[in-house]
């Protein structure tokens, strides 16, 4: 079994290949079609699917299992569909975020989450969640963190049920300035937040 690969029910987890840039497309333009995408992405699915096949190879080459500070991993059935994925940034200590704000501390970024609905409270999310912390802790990253929009009542639940906690930071939405998100972290087991 190759390393960050775990079974759960019908799938299998894994981080993503740098080859996989079609499916890796496919998926993400498939998350940004769910119902709830304008609260859970930074994105829409107009802007994704003009962008051209090199922004697809780039982003799949940086999540890929090769790479180096980021990671995706999906949810993949046994006849090959992807039904699931997270991706992981690692975020060093004194650079700043995707949202112009400071890091403090070395810390992974969930971001990216999406199950599909046939596969949504069968603990996918939770096992999809399970690979990419452990993936983070064995960077040596302090805490785990991701940011939810306060009107994602779905994954709010979700998130706190897996044992992230509201750290008091709220993060402006750069195309709605009126709008802020909530930052979410969980710590390394037997270490502070």
């Amino acid at each position: 079994m190759r390393t960050g690969v775990v079974t759960f029910e019908d799938c299998v987890i894994r981080p993503v290949r740098a080859d996989e840039w079609p499916a890796v497309k496919e998926l993400r333009l498939t998350a940004l079609r769910d119902p709830v995408a304008d609260l859970a992405f930074l994105d829409t699915y107009e802007k994704a699917v003009d962008r051209p096949d090199s922004y697809w190879r780039e982003r799949a080459a940086n999540g890929a299992e090769e790479s180096g500070g980021a990671r995706q991993f999906v949810a993949e059935t046994e006849d090959g569909r992807w039904v699931g994925t997270v991706a992981v940034l690692i975020e060093e200590a004194g650079t700043t975020d995707w949202a112009g704000m400071p890091v403090e501390r070395r810390q992974g970024h969930l971001v990216g989450v999406y199950v599909a609905p046939g596969h949504r409270g069968s603990g996918l999310t939770g096992a999809l969640f399970d690979a990419a912390l452990e993936w983070a802790w064995g960077r040596g990253v302090e805490r785990v963190r991701l940011v939810v929009h306060a009107e994602n009542a779905r994954a709010l639940g979700f998130y706190r049920k897996a044992g992230f906690v509201e750290s008091g930071v709220t993060v402006p939405l750069a195309d709605k300035p009126e709008e802020r998100e909530l930052e979410m972290v969980v710590g390394r087991p037997g270490s502070d937040r």
